[in-house]
């Protein structure tokens, strides 16, 4: 299925693009999420029209994830969990948690803009996690488990 996209997406294209995706991925997530509609020629031409409108919103949503990343960058978050004698967690810390602590300290995130290379957090200790506000914005923030005290 032929989409044009109303923003930026990761891998995918910018916005104002017409790309080829296939038909579930367009039906289930771009079309409801109004990142993208159906590339007709009355959309297209639609399209056009708002297209100043549709850049002004995108650039203000980067400006807006820019000031959050430059206030987010070096910061830390500190999340207190069950712990063994070794060092491990009972469970894990997860994006969600992460997100959770963020939002705790005024930072609006959600849990998908949290990045976790190696996966959840299952050690107690100092971590680095990635924070992308917007597909061009990543930030860096240091997440320090702590042992919860008996």
């Amino acid at each position: 299925m032929q989409v044009i996209l109303l923003d930026k997406v990761a891998n995918l294209g910018n916005l104002g693009d017409v790309v080829k995706v296939k038909d579930g991925f367009a039906r289930n997530y771009l079309i409801p999420s109004r990142i993208a509609r159906r590339a007709t020629e009355a959309a297209i031409k639609e399209f056009a029209g708002k297209r100043a409108e549709l850049e002004k919103t995108s650039a203000d949503k980067l400006g807006a994830a820019i000031a959050l990343g430059e206030k987010m960058n070096g910061r830390s978050v500190h999340i207190i969990q069950k712990a063994g004698v070794d060092g491990r967690l009972f469970g894990s810390v997860t994006n969600h948690d992460i997100a959770e602590a963020l939002n705790r300290i005024d930072f609006k995130v959600l849990k998908a803009q949290i990045r976790m290379p190696t996966g959840p957090l299952k050690t107690v200790g100092e971590h680095i996690v990635k924070v992308t506000p917007h597909t061009d914005v990543t930030v860096e923030v240091k997440v320090v488990v702590v042992a919860e005290a008996e």
